[in-house]
């Protein structure tokens, strides 16, 4: 008798994920594989709820035979308290991305964006250079591509976000991590001559995002001579890097560090090596 292939449940949870194209990267990819893998989304905004009742969705979810969940904004820090362990990285981030169930249904929470980000960078801004480097975005994401610009090399990071108390906040882990001088935050009113000295800009707030339209920040603060990075990926052109590219910048969007840290969570998901050129060209197929 033939044996089923092994299968696999799984889903993300997040708001305003109705374009995400998470489940069909997954599902293709364990297809690949010859696995069976259903993975649903669990909109925030469908359901009725906000960020803090996102620990409660993971443990009902986990009741519920799911293997594990891609968390995305706004839970990537409010599930933290929820889960009964996490991993080392996700730990040092204070983000999660990836929670993996047990089989005795204990929940471990994992952070892929970090490494999906920086296999992005150095993937697409190859010999870019990062003596100092702006980040837009405090949060979640923006904690993991700041860790991931530091691990790359960047020599001194500064943060700034909407909530100047949560740049501080991120600065100082980064600076307890990295060092003193690699990191820091400034405010709104600070960012246009560190913009102007700068080498590149990285992107890690929801703006730009379908649900999310818009600059996130003035047109004039961006130069020629400035790199700039997007996390967002659906859009995977938005409306940032089409004013970078008219300025003359050099770009990176959002779509390889959605692909691989796809890649990285699909591997706990299932124990299963993905092919993440495979999965870049799918991505590719399914934005066209």
């Amino acid at each position: 008798m033939t044996s089923s292939p092994p299968s696999y449940l799984v889903g993300l949870i997040g708001a305003g994920i109705g374009s995400s194209l998470s489940p069909a990267l997954h599902e293709q990819e364990a297809e690949q594989h010859g696995l069976r893998l259903v993975y649903r989304t669990l909109d925030l905004d469908t359901l009725g709820l906000g960020a803090d009742d996102v620990g409660e969705l993971v443990r009902t979810v986990g009741k519920l035979g799911y293997d594990g969940l891609n968390i995305t904004y706004p839970g990537k820090q409010t599930v933290i308290p929820h889960l009964d362990s996490l991993s080392e990285d996700a730990r040092a981030l204070g983000a999660v991305n990836t929670v993996v169930f047990d089989a005795d249904g204990s929940s471990r929470g994992y952070n892929t964006d970090w490494s999906g980000f920086a296999e992005s960078f150095a993937r697409g801004m190859r010999d870019a250079p990062t003596r100092r480097v702006v980040q837009l975005g405090a949060g979640g994401a923006g904690a993991a591509v700041a860790h991931a610009m530091l691990t790359l090399g960047t020599g001194r990071l500064t943060v700034i976000d909407a909530e100047p108390g949560r740049a501080s906040s991120l600065a100082a882990g980064l600076a307890a991590r990295f060092g003193t001088d690699r990191a820091g935050a400034v405010s709104w009113n600070e960012a246009a001559p560190l913009l102007a000295a700068a080498d590149g800009l990285v992107h890690a707030t929801p703006t730009g995002m379908a649900h999310h339209p818009g600059l996130p920040l003035a047109a004039e603060l961006l130069h020629p001579g400035l790199w700039v990075a997007d996390v967002v990926y659906r859009p995977l052109d938005t409306e940032l890097l089409r004013l970078a590219r008219a300025l003359g910048c050099r770009t990176l969007d959002g779509g390889g560090m959605a692909v691989h840290q796809a890649a990285h969570a699909f591997r706990l998901f299932t124990g299963t090596e993905p092919d993440p050129d495979r999965m870049l060209a799918h991505l590719a197929t399914l934005v066209a």
